[in-house]
């Protein structure tokens, strides 16, 4: 079940939505929010219910560790257990870090780790059967943060209930945003959460609806144009490689933002707010500007929890640009096992050093170059992202700097499948066009909308607009309509990052 399915929108939201609040209707206010975890469970059983117990286990061992964490004296009345003297916090913290990074590690990363031992060492070992749960990078990493917030002092109260809400609260446990405990339980606990917000409402479904219609209608038409090219084994010539790659480009960019937009959207309606994980990323004018607006909590998971602890900006020159090579190798890591991912990191920590060598000799661009050359290093390294292996990515690269095929493609090798979209029509754009360009047309057109709308305000902005109600309602009505159907009459990939 994802959120742009027909379970989804017609059959699971609403049911978790009256049954949530019908609850909070007869002031049974736990019971709600055992009803808001136990469609979150189902929620995720929904994929694999083999998983669900993993699921449930993370958190019972997670919430005990974080128990027994607890450094506030005053929570020893409300039955929370206090340490004992010869039992180190410090231990204890690196136990449960430890769990749960080798939970995540057997899962995601022991077949890499083996299969690189192998080629190195001539060997043939391998773990078989091993299926990557769903999110499981995610509510770990929540749960690890909130096992050091726990040791820090920051968690507040401790309630079983109230933490399985926090972990599993659906519109963020597949593919986010990173939480803090404190950021979802103060908004659990209001009394204004506990009825229908009809202002809440209408927001959720202007956003969900931006969403939506950015996820079905946009990054999975260019998820065609991007599978093709990444997909295929023939060489990409000039314009074939541009358009793959920009269609790669902008299929993340639409399906991640969609995604947020859908998930802030969703959990609006229950009246809770989640952070902004997404802000306009390819307005970046440089790398780092590009960091603060893409993943923001995956950025501020990072920065908190690896590179501050490697000692951030407080050490040497030397050893800040290792600190920021290491964080972002690490960062690209937790994509996925593989070492394209790992490239895709390194890439992007070589540009944040040289950003800073750059800014330290007080160099500057005008802003229309800055955002082209920032734009073009982002477009460059995900291919190394999609790509399954170094080859494909080097085709790709390869394709895109071939000058010679601009005008020198000769059409009969155009796979046939490219050209048969416009009939008649492209015997005479062969003419009129570069051969490479009639093959991409639409891919083409579909790349100006996009640069575009990327350029015009985010849903965010468009949601604080001091516009008409009516106006929105209109709007958001018609971008939900027209994704409606879309997606019920194809079949919509899964978000990109349920995958990691």
């Amino acid at each position: 079940m994802i959120f742009s399915s027909p379970e989804f929108i017609l059959i699971f939201l609403p049911i978790s939505f009256f049954g949530y609040f019908l609850l909070n209707h007869y002031r049974m206010v736990p019971a709600a929010k055992i009803w808001l975890v136990a469609m979150s469970f189902f929620f995720y059983g929904y994929w694999n219910i083999a998983y669900l117990p993993l699921l449930i286990g993370s958190i019972l061992f997670n919430f005990g560790v974080g128990t027994v964490l607890a450094t506030d004296p005053s929570m020893a009345h409300k039955g929370i257990s206090t340490l004992q003297p010869k039992l180190s916090r410090t231990t204890l913290l690196t136990f449960g870090i430890a769990a749960n990074l080798g939970l995540l590690g057997y899962y995601k990363y022991a077949n890499f780790f083996l299969d690189n031992l192998s080629t190195a060492f001539a060997l043939n070992v391998q773990l078989q059967n091993i299926i990557l749960p769903l999110g499981v990078s995610f509510f770990t990493f929540t749960q690890i943060a909130y096992l050091v917030d726990s040791y820090q002092g920051k968690v507040k109260e401790y309630n079983l209930t109230n933490y399985m809400l926090f972990v599993t609260f659906f519109p963020h446990l597949i593919a986010g945003p990173i939480l803090h405990h404190k950021e979802m339980m103060s908004q659990f606990e209001s009394k204004w959460t506990l009825a229908i917000r009809y202002r809440h409402l209408f927001a959720g479904f202007f956003i969900f609806s931006i969403g939506f219609f950015k996820k079905v209608v946009i990054a999975d038409t260019f998820a065609v144009w991007a599978n093709l090219g990444f997909d295929s084994n023939s060489n990409l010539d000039f314009f074939s490689a541009w358009a793959t790659s920009l269609s790669y480009t902008f299929q993340l960019y639409f399906d991640f933002s969609g995604y947020c937009d859908m998930a802030i959207g969703s959990a609006l309606l229950f009246n809770i707010w989640l952070p902004l994980n997404f802000n306009s990323p390819y307005k970046a004018l440089d790398i780092q500007d590009f960091w603060h607006r893409w993943h923001m909590t995956l950025s501020r998971y990072l920065k908190d929890y690896l590179y501050i602890p490697l000692g951030g900006n407080r050490r040497s020159t030397g050893r800040v640009y290792v600190n920021l090579f290491v964080t972002f190798v690490l960062g690209g890591l937790w994509h996925g096992a593989s070492w394209m991912f790992v490239i895709w990191g390194s890439l992007h920590g070589f540009a944040l050093i040289i950003h800073r060598i750059w800014r330290k000799m007080g160099g500057r661009l005008p802003n229309w170059l800055a955002w082209l050359v920032t734009f073009l290093f982002i477009n460059t390294t995900w291919i190394f992202f999609r790509a399954e292996s170094m080859t494909d990515a080097l085709r790709v690269l390869t394709g895109m700097l071939d000058l010679h095929s601009i005008l020198h493609f000769p059409v009969n090798i155009i796979p046939t499948e490219r050209l048969a979209w416009g009939g008649i029509l492209i015997d005479k754009l062969t003419f009129l066009l570069p051969s490479g360009i009639a093959a991409n047309l639409p891919s083409y057109v579909a790349i100006t909308i996009a640069f575009i709308i990327i350029s015009q305000m985010n849903s965010q902005e468009f949601m604080r607009m001091p516009s008409r109600r009516t106006a929105k309602l209109i709007a958001c009505s018609l971008l939900f309509s027209a994704a409606f159907y879309v997606m019920m009459i194809s079949t919509s990939t899964v978000f990109l990052y349920f995958n990691f």
